[in-house]
């Protein structure tokens, strides 16, 4: 399984602090809409500086100072609102000035009411400038050194004593918001909110009866869940799973969205609190959240159902029994990236499973899953292969996946990384050992009376995956020869292209020696008179005159090296009591070479001799010398000249050369078909290559094995 990096830092999602025009007085608006939206970093400047010095001199409870107050942290946040200007803001010194305001003045007496005007609205202002400060993590930092985080947690607290239930709701989700933003990826902050007591209040603020505060209380919780382990704990201790469940049936998108990201991040590499989750009842919800209107609550849910799909056999069969599998199945074909993947990570989960497989693939989910591999998001491709990884463990989903193309697809696949190409390797080796018996006899069956389409696909497909018994059954009994044939010659490139893959991948898996790469079989065993009786006059009986020059040979050697000698010294041609012999048709190095072959048994053939040296042992009948000739000639094919390598090995009948050619050609397709002469020469040569593979494929494999 592979989450992507985008998918994964979601989950600890920073909120986006936007402001809401319907809590502000109308002087309010009137100071966020007089700030200077083009001005530069410098004009902002002085501006900035003087609502710091209003924070910072604005600190009793009178109604002027608290006005003022208001309006100087309503006017920062407005200016942090754009990131750019954010550090200005911070090395003006804003942070601990608005840090004093998280608290009401040190003059109000408990129970002091003449502030209700402005009741909790300071406060709110500065929480909500703080968070947009901490938006940038090299200032979270900054803000919990200046005290921030013991004040933010008391004003989670203001619900118990606040008359203003508006107000209160306000300051209570901005202290939440800020609390997500500074605990966003930063580990030390998210232990020290839980030391001073953060979590107890969130918890108890998702029962409130007001959205945006369950919102902003479960935004905070998801930020503090995640990869914190003790975070976690205590959130699960607060008793936080009931309300979180219920939260995921509310109609609220946006609520059932940030109830599922908590419960997420709680269940993440933690096997105890999943177990919790699914005992508390979130299963039914959760699958409910795949056909929610809200694409983040889909996604989230399809990466939940993936994570409790990793919990025990059980859970993977009662998400599919729950009617998870449509919905999965409909989220792989959304525009969305991150609904695709994480939809395809669930149904990956799901499908190792032996009693879900069946399912997945009757539901219409194979299709979609092989358009995925073409994804070039890595994350997105993994999903997708490690699925059908497991759907390929069903012998009922073999010939679907072959049908529709899934083997080639899976071949033809640009795999961005490493564990996807293992995975896809696998998928092979289980194909691989899922044809036989029924299987393979239902694809036999489709070769026989389906459309010529499905019968190319399990054609092509068998020629990669299936075992070497059933070759000739499949290719040569069920006609799959012939439409692998049909396809070279087609006037389609790609169908070129797959027939020239398939049949080369067969060749190769039927064929244990080549000559382009393997040397040839030794000659016949014989007893050879030596190097030292090459050329030499001693006991020589017969000479050779080679372009104007002798050369000495013993009858001997020549009759027991092939049968033209022999017909030659003992038939009744003239040769046979001639004393010399005029060779006129040979070069004497060719002919040296020839002779050395034949007292030897063995000659180095340099690829500047080796045509004429295959020519002359062609002549004289030296099959041991013509494998060696072919080989040397062999290791020289290449695109520009296999055509009359073709040709020379079809005028001296070189059988290793031919098959060699052959390969060539089918194993470069993509640099051949571009030759204008490609197409006429496959035509002139599919009759051969049909020979070819006939006497390869009904070759008893014993023989193959005795070549190894």
């Amino acid at each position: 399984m592979v989450l992507s990096k985008v998918t994964t830092a979601k989950r600890s999602l920073k909120r986006k602090l936007e402001p809401e025009f319907e809590d502000r007085s109308e002087d309010d608006r009137k100071v966020f809409a007089s700030e200077p939206r083009d001005a530069s970093d410098r004009d902002l400047v002085p501006d900035i500086l003087a609502q710091i010095s209003v924070l910072n001199s604005a600190l009793s409870s009178s109604e002027a100072d608290r006005a003022a107050a208001k309006s100087a942290a309503a006017s920062i946040a407005e200016v942090a609102k754009n990131e750019d200007i954010v550090d200005i803001i911070v090395e003006s010194g804003a942070v601990p000035a608005l840090v004093k305001h998280l608290q009401v003045p040190a003059d109000v007496r408990e129970g002091d009411s003449d502030l209700r005007l402005y009741e909790h609205e300071v406060e709110k202002g500065s929480a909500f400038a703080l968070g947009l400060l901490a938006v940038k993590p090299e200032h979270q930092q900054l803000i919990v050194d200046a005290g921030a985080v013991p004040h933010l947690v008391d004003l989670l607290k203001r619900n118990k004593n606040g008359c203003n239930p508006r107000a209160v709701n306000g300051v209570i989700r901005r202290a939440a918001d800020a609390i997500t933003n500074l605990a966003h990826e930063n580990s030390v902050i998210k232990t020290f909110v839980r030391f001073e007591g953060g979590i107890p209040p969130l918890v108890e603020l998702l029962d409130s009866t007001d959205a945006k505060v369950q919102r902003a209380a479960a935004g905070a919780l998801r930020t503090l869940a995640f990869k914190n382990d003790e975070n976690k704990t205590q959130i699960v201790e607060c008793n936080a799973l009931p309300t979180l469940i219920l939260m995921l049936w509310s109609e609220d998108a946006t609520i059932h969205y940030e109830a599922v990201g908590v419960i997420g991040n709680l269940v993440h590499s933690s096997p105890k609190i999943k177990k919790e989750v699914l005992l508390a009842g979130a299963l039914q919800p959760v699958i409910r959240l795949l056909s929610s209107s809200c694409p983040e609550s889909q996604r989230e849910a399809a990466l939940l159902l993936g994570q409790f799909a990793g919990a025990d056999s059980d859970t993977k069969v009662h998400i599919v029994q729950r009617g998870a599998v449509q919905p999965l199945i409909e989220m792989l074909k959304s525009p969305d990236a991150q609904l695709r993947e994480m939809s395809a990570f669930a149904l990956g989960r799901l499908a190792q499973d032996k009693h879900n497989q069946a399912g997945i693939a009757h539901s219409g989910g194979i299709v979609p899953l092989l358009k995925l591999i073409d994804s070039r998001n890595g994350a997105l491709q993994h999903n997708s292969a490690f699925a059908i990884y497991g759907l390929a463990d069903n012998e009922d989903n073999v010939v679907d996946l072959i049908k529709v193309g899934g083997v080639q697809k899976l071949q033809e696949g640009e795999f961005t990384v490493q564990p996807t190409k293992d995975c896809v390797a696998k998928t092979f080796k289980r194909l691989e050992e899922k044809i036989h018996g029924r299987v393979l006899n239902h694809l036999l069956y489709l070769m026989r009376v389906s459309e010529k389409a499905v019968q190319i696909q399990v054609a092509l497909a068998l020629a990669h995956l299936c075992a070497p018994d059933d070759r000739k059954a499949i290719f040569i009994d069920s006609n799959g020869l012939e439409l692998l044939l049909e396809l070279l010659q087609s006037t389609s490139l790609k169908q070129k292209q797959d027939g020239s893959g398939a049949l080369y991948k067969l060749a190769t898996k039927a064929t244990s020696l080549s000559p382009v790469d393997a040397a040839p079989p030794s000659p016949n065993p014989q007893v050879y008179l030596g190097e030292q009786y090459v050329n030499n006059p001693t006991l020589s009986d017969v000479t050779f005159l080679v372009e104007g020059k002798r050369f000495y040979a013993h009858r001997i050697c020549l009759l027991a090296s092939s049968d033209a000698f022999r017909a030659m010294f003992d038939g009744g041609y003239r040769e046979r009591d001639a004393k010399d012999i005029q060779i006129p048709n040979i070069r004497w190095d060719v002919f040296e070479l020839m002779m050395r072959f034949i007292y030897t048994g063995s000659v180095e053939v340099s690829l500047d001799i080796a045509q004429d040296l295959l020519r002359a042992a062609d002549q004289y009948l030296l099959d041991g010398l013509k494998h060696l000739c072919e080989y040397a000639i062999a290791q020289d094919i290449c695109v520009e000249n296999v055509s009359l390598m073709y040709e020379l090995s079809e005028a001296f009948n070189a059988m290793s050369l031919r098959k060699a050619c052959i390969l060539f050609i089918l194993e470069q397709f993509d640099k051949l078909s571009a030759k204008p002469w490609y197409s006429q020469l496959i035509k002139c040569i599919v009759p051969e290559i049909r020979k070819f593979f006939t006497n390869i494929l009904t070759k008893p494999i014993q023989a193959d094995l005795q070549q190894l």
